[in-house]
């Protein structure tokens, strides 16, 4: 039995309420909803000025990595609370991408050497400074039980998660992990259209001699352990997002239903609303636990991280697609519009769901890891 000094801590410390006060404050000075359509629409989603404030002016980008190495030296859970704001905004940002999944992938891969320096500490550098955007060049639907693909240079890559916006890429070859450049000669990045246009998914194709010409960070031994690490930091810190995007659509929700009258009564009102609105916030809640013990599992590297990981995954993907169409739905009409945001919310839960290994992977996952028989599996 665990004692009670293991028991992880889902509460807001004060420096994290700091954090999501300025991370919000500077997300709702820059909301504009029509100009973010206008920017989904055309591809190109992202607002440089934003992600400079984001990244350099807070230094968000820089909480994962060490102070030694340029960083805030913060942890997982701070990471955690950024995710949550930048989901209740749904912005468009390379955070989970570049400073979660890339930065934690290139950690291991720096403290693997024998001085825990290199190259990979120096790209660590460009990343924590907000300098320089990377990217794991996988499917976003990879999870961290999921087989990696095999190397093969020249072969494209589909459904990569903001490889448009990034400056280097890094790419699993036949002897390790490599940092390419985005603009290197025989690099290719082609746009596909996503169904989230908050977060855009490019076809990468990396041919030999780009690959020839980049930087090893590690062998494949080490680049697969250091690869699956990223991964699963990505999926433990997307519940942040996700919870973070079924707060809005709650609370859009709530506003909504008490400002709209029919038969001269507000809607929020009627009983059969009131109890739907009543079962989405213990959902909510609930969430919220998952989540914070994923982050804090992470951030204390608990033995138990992959399991927190899987259930905050399987449990929040579907809470924030449940919130995201609840919005929609009990907003009417107007729900519908392409002028309200609650369009890109459900977009992004949706993509969301199946982003870092499905809902049902990763219950697959939890199952092994508690040695219990998913459902419908044969028994014994």
């Amino acid at each position: 039995m665990s004692g009670q000094d293991d028991a992880p801590d889902l509460l807001y410390s004060e420096a994290e309420e700091d954090l999501r006060a300025a991370v919000r404050s500077l997300l709702t000075d820059r909301r504009d909803v029509p100009a973010a359509l206008a920017r989904a629409e055309s591809g190109a989603p992202y607002d440089p000025a934003l992600w400079t404030s984001l990244a350099t002016g807070i230094g968000a980008a820089g909480l994962l990595v060490p102070e030694a190495l340029g960083g805030q030296g913060a942890s997982h859970r701070e990471a955690a609370v950024v995710l949550e704001e930048l989901g209740r905004a749904v912005t468009p940002a390379p955070y989970l991408t570049s400073s979660v999944i890339a930065t934690r992938t290139l950690l291991a891969c720096a403290t693997a050497g024998p001085h825990g320096d290199g190259p990979a500490a120096k790209l660590l550098r460009g990343l924590a400074e907000g300098r320089t955007v990377a990217v794991l060049v996988l499917p976003l639907s990879t999870g961290p039980d999921a087989p990696l693909p095999g190397p093969a240079p020249g072969s494209p890559v589909g459904a990569v998660a903001d490889a448009a916006s990034a400056d280097v890429l890094l790419v699993l070859g036949p002897d390790g992990l490599y940092a390419v450049e985005t603009a290197a000669p025989g690099v290719t990045v082609r746009a596909q259209t996503p169904l989230d246009l908050t977060r855009p998914l490019s076809t990468v194709t990396v041919a030999g001699t780009a690959l020839a010409a980049g930087t090893r960070l590690a062998d494949s031994s080490a680049a697969d352990a250091a690869v699956r690490r990223g991964l699963l930091t990505g999926a433990g810190l997307l519940a942040s997002e996700q919870l973070g995007l079924a707060e809005w659509c709650l609370a859009e929700t709530v506003r909504h239903t008490r400002e709209r009258h029919q038969f001269n009564r507000p809607i929020g009102s009627f009983q059969a609303l009131k109890h739907r609105m009543a079962q989405l916030w213990l959902e909510v809640v609930s969430a919220r636990a998952a989540a914070r013990n994923a982050a804090d599992a992470l951030a204390t590297d608990s033995p138990g991280a992959p399991l927190a990981v899987a259930v905050a995954q399987a449990y929040c993907g579907r809470v924030a697609v449940q919130a995201a169409e609840e919005c929609v739905q009990l907003h009417g009409g107007i729900g519908m519009t392409w002028e309200h945001p609650a369009h890109l919310y459900l977009k992004r839960a949706k993509s969301d769901e199946i982003a870092l290994g499905s809902t049902g992977a990763h219950r697959d996952s939890l199952a092994t890891l508690t040695a219990l028989p998913a459902p419908g599996a044969p028994t014994a």
